[in-house]
């Protein structure tokens, strides 16, 4: 009498999806895209600096890929601005400056070229 083997996958299916799921959330993290989940002590200080006439607060992300700016003119317009993982920009209401923050923080700023004529 010959008794049967049944030979189990020596990794199951529930770990493999376990493993997998945490790379593509370990990805979406820290390749900028998720930076908003990431604590505050991953950030690093503000640093200011200025574009045209605007006051720009820069921070960057130590663990990924990712820059927050604030940036104001007075009291007159100010908003915020994340690249997380790619760059962003913007463009003011007030007087049409176009900005864009890189993932590495840097910030640049093209003034309208109407500007307030036409």
């Amino acid at each position: 009498m010959s008794l049967s083997r049944i030979r189990r996958p020596i990794i199951s299916l529930p770990l493999v999806t376990v493993v997998i799921l945490l790379g593509l959330m370990a990805w979406y993290v820290f390749s900028g895209r998720g930076a908003g989940l990431l604590p505050q002590d991953s950030w690093g200080p503000w640093r200011e600096k200025r574009v045209n006439d605007w006051s720009v607060w820069v921070r960057v992300n130590s663990w990924s890929d990712a820059a927050e700016a604030d940036l104001h003119m007075g009291k007159a317009e100010e908003f915020t601005m994340q690249a997380y993982g790619k760059p962003a920009t913007a463009t003011t209401t007030m007087d049409g400056t176009r900005f864009t923050l890189t993932p590495g923080g840097e910030v640049a700023g093209q003034p309208s070229q109407h500007n307030g004529t036409g």
